[in-house]
């Protein structure tokens, strides 16, 4: 269908908590908030679990664009307040009024407008979510799958990993392999480290040796500790160890990529943004597999030129979580071989959509593998039954 005359006449955005976005927003009974290594588990008073130190104090960030033909792209980030009231009193004049197809314009607008203040972050998560709006509005207009607008499908299914506490239960689903979060870290000492290989070995033993195993360590660990886990967990076959520092400490990265064996992979990047983050991960760290997520990097216009970017060093994309908003993109690339699903049932036993209750029509892995259809934009619409506050324009 042709765009020609359609222009954004509205953009809304909203805040919501209880999942969806934020998905760690769960109860106290949700596998994600209990014990889980955290760059707060140095203090004691913050270690029991991640709710403690306010990791779901943000909530999420809901956005909605309207074209003046009614058509309406969905977008979904973290960031909550702080995000929605710079989508309406901030970015919204970069987006009313726009042809629907300037999308590259919008984001590079957007950027420029708040690199003084932005670059990473909540702004960049207000971008992010704006985006994903845009990229679907514009595949509901012309009536084509966001897939097909940026270069159609290299594979007819993705196969998926998962992350979650149970990787055992993971290999029943399907899954080709299990991620697991990292519950021991610095502050718990030797003894911390050897639960944590003890647990990895209990299972190794449980899904046997050709089923993969990685580390979640969530930028809890020094290079010490992530270098004698990592030898540790290479002599159980574990294929890698993921986001072990500070994203900002590349020289860390770089260290540990240099220890490691040749049978273990050193992978990060999830709470990266924008092309010139993941340039230092790959041009100075090295990193094997990079993992934007695309509710956070800037966007799908920029995931785009983060994995080009990656192609051109050799590297894997496989961005973290984000469901069906990073499955369009995965589809289409070649050096995106498989996809992280984000086990978000609170016993790790179920396979259910990622961003519930928000979304409609969202795809799930079956028996490990998601298919996409041809249902246009991201193949999702808001639901009816989404509890949203909605955040207006400052008079």
């Amino acid at each position: 269908m042709s765009v020609t005359g359609h222009k954004i006449k509205a953009i809304r955005a909203y805040v919501v908590g209880g999942g969806g976005g934020d998905y760690h927003d769960q109860g106290q009974e949700h596998w994600i908030v209990n014990q889980i290594a955290t760059p707060m588990s140095i203090y004691p008073e913050y270690r029991q679990t991640r709710t403690s130190f306010g990791i779901n104090a943000l909530k999420t960030l809901v956005v909605e664009v309207e074209s003046n033909h009614g058509e309406i792209g969905v977008g979904i980030s973290t960031g909550g307040y702080p995000a929605a009231w710079i989508v309406m009193n901030h970015l919204d004049r970069f987006i009313v009024d726009q042809p629907v197809e300037n999308v590259e314009k919008m984001w590079d607008q957007m950027y420029r407008a708040t690199m003084y203040y932005g670059r990473k972050g909540v702004v960049m998560n207000a971008i992010s979510a704006v985006d994903l709006a845009l990229w679907d509005l514009l595949g509901k207009v012309r009536q084509e799958p966001v897939y097909a607008m940026i270069g159609g499908k290299v594979r007819e299914e993705i196969s998926c990993y998962a992350t979650g506490p149970r990787p055992n239960l993971a290999k029943e689903m399907g899954f080709i392999g299990g991620k697991l979060p990292l519950v021991y870290g610095p502050a718990d000492g030797e003894e911390g480290l050897r639960k944590n290989i003890e647990h990895a070995a209990e299972m190794r033993n449980r899904v046997g040796d050709d089923f993969w195993l990685m580390w979640d360590c969530w930028m809890a660990l020094d290079l010490p500790y992530a270098q004698k886990l990592m030898e540790k967990s290479s002599e159980l076959g574990f294929k890698w160890i993921e986001e072990c520092f500070n994203p900002d400490d590349y020289w860390a990265y770089r260290d540990l990529k240099k220890r490691a064996p040749n049978n273990m992979m050193v992978t990060g990047g999830e709470h990266e943004a924008t092309r010139y983050g993941f340039r230092m991960l790959m041009e100075f760290s090295d990193l094997d597999i990079i993992q934007p997520d695309v509710g956070w990097c800037g966007g799908l216009t920029e995931l785009i030129k983060i994995g080009n970017l990656a192609e051109s060093y050799g590297k894997y994309v496989i961005p973290h979580g984000s469901g069906v908003y990073s499955y369009h993109y995965v589809i289409t690339k070649t050096n995106s071989p498989f996809a992280e699903y984000l086990v978000m049932s609170p016993n790790a036993d179920k396979v259910v959509p990622q961003y519930y209750p928000l979304l409609e029509g969202e795809v799930i892995p079956e028996n490990g593998k998601v298919k996409l259809d041809d249902r246009p934009g991201f193949g999702v619409t808001l639901s009816k039954d989404a509890n949203l506050t909605q955040v207006y324009k400052e008079k």
